[in-house]
């Protein structure tokens, strides 16, 4: 009874798949034509105008811009207007005076303009020079968001391929499976093979369904993981060709060390970070220094009365201008506080720019490895899968002639699927390692993508 049903489920699976493979062929998949493909860059372009983290760092860097405008403004001008308006009730009464007392009823008005013009602000000229260099650091930031979506677009892309692969590959391998199982079961049953070799097989194929339901789960965490950059999950998608060739690194490694030394986006930001910290010490320790400010000031008054018994009223008009001279003898100590706490920070800013760049150091090193070692991975796996795939010939053959027994099939099977698997990651994370190193040295740039996705099969693919 399990052995028919085993061979009923096996032949459904494998009509379901013959179906498939006619409807792929005819360039029909689930009853549609066939969907373009979407390329690495397709995607890409839909991240730009998505990805929520680049609209973040956009966002930011616009505000910062707004920093050189109010930089400017501590130099010009600014101008009051004030404006007044009272009723005045009074009631005098004079102790010891021959004045008579008496109650007055009045009212005021005033209006007037007040400016001022800094001269000499030794303060407000260094925090000019700190808003441009905040600016820079903003400027740096978005171009690093704009590398890092990019190293985003490309691992979450190919991890998307990966999970497909492994799908399809666990299917491939399931048919295998099935068709052992069925050759098994038929040996089984004619007395040339024994109950083992069934066993054997079923575990296989138990094995691999278990493995299937792993990897679609794979593939759905992959594809939110693209859904997450670009707003929609991801359709169809180009896959890489199966002639791909590797290109060996032509500089060594102590270039590469040069190259991020100079161009590493977070090196760079440090860096700027110490420079801010300088000029915030030139800023705390100018609260020290003298301030001269231009002043002009014009007042316009009236009253139809006075407190006074014998006032009559007046309309005074007054304009004043000016020099204004402050100089700070004391201040409690807390500039001398401020500046200690200053350099204090400019020596942090100094030693966070010596752990950048190590880490910049130590993060080119690891992707030039690690990119080298892909390289050596590619030609190896592929020498493998030749291996592989004459393993399996001579073990059927050994098989079909008594000398090898199923589970030797299985296992030959088995190493072939598994090599088809690592050949195909170890061509993806040669393609993204390319990507992750030119980022860590600061050079990835929009052609580099365009560089990866000629690396696709744009057209026809699965």
């Amino acid at each position: 009874m399990q052995k028919n049903l085993i061979l009923a489920i096996s032949l459904v699976w494998l009509t379901a798949v013959g179906v498939s493979n006619v409807l792929a062929a005819d360039g029909v998949s689930g009853g549609s034509l066939q969907e373009k493909p979407q390329s690495l860059v397709d995607i890409y372009q839909r991240a730009l105008a998505h990805d929520p983290t680049l609209a973040s760092a956009v966002s930011a860097n616009q505000a910062s811009q707004e920093l050189i405008e109010q930089g400017k403004a501590l130099y010009r001008p600014t101008v009051n207007f004030s404006a007044g308006a009272n009723a005045v009730k009074s009631d005098i009464h004079y102790l010891n005076s021959t004045v008579r007392d008496g109650q007055s009823n009045y009212e005021t008005y005033n209006y007037g303009v007040d400016m001022r013009q800094p001269i000499y602000r030794k303060q407000n000229l260094v925090q000019m020079d700190q808003a441009k260099t905040q600016v820079s650091i903003s400027d740096k930031q978005l171009y690093l968001s704009r590398q890092d979506l990019i190293l985003r677009t490309t691992q979450s892309y190919f991890d998307v391929l990966i999970a497909q692969d492994k799908i399809d590959l666990i299917v491939a391998q399931k048919a295998a499976i099935v068709s052992q199982l069925e050759q098994a079961n038929a040996n089984f049953e004619v007395g040339t093979a024994t109950i083992t070799d069934v066993n054997e097989a079923q575990a296989r194929y138990d094995l691999v369904v278990a493995q299937e339901i792993a990897a679609n789960n794979e593939y759905q965490i992959a594809k939110r993981s693209v859904q997450a950059i670009t707003g929609e999950m991801p359709p169809k998608l180009a896959t890489v060709k199966a002639d791909i060739k590797t290109n060996s690194l032509t500089q060594a490694m102590d270039k590469w060390l040069e190259v991020a030394a100079q161009n590493n986006l977070n090196l760079q930001i440090q860096q700027d970070t110490v420079k801010y910290a300088e000029q915030d010490v030139e800023r705390l320790s100018a609260g020290h220094m003298p301030t001269l400010d231009a002043v002009a000031s014009y007042t316009d008054s009236y009253a139809n009365g006075s407190p006074s018994v014998f006032g009559t009223g007046n309309d005074l008009k007054m304009g004043t201008i000016g020099l204004q001279l402050q100089i700070p003898l004391y201040q409690g100590g807390a500039i001398s506080s401020r500046v200690r706490q200053a350099v204090l920070n400019k020596q942090k800013a100094q030693d966070d720019v010596e752990v950048a760049r190590r880490k910049v150091e130590l993060d080119t090193q690891s992707a030039y490895m690690n990119l080298n070692t892909s390289i050596a991975q590619v030609k190896a796996y592929e020498q493998a899968l030749i291996s592989s795939q004459s393993q399996v010939d001579s073990t059927k053959l050994g098989y079909e002639v008594g000398v090898r027994t199923s589970v030797d099939v299985l296992n030959a099977q088995q190493q072939l699927f598994s090599a088809k698997r690592d050949l195909l990651q170890s061509r993806y994370n040669y393609l993204v390692n390319i990507i992750r190193l030119k980022a860590v040295s600061g050079v990835l740039a929009e052609a580099d993508l365009a560089d990866i996705n000629q690396q696709l099969v744009l057209a026809n693919a699965r």
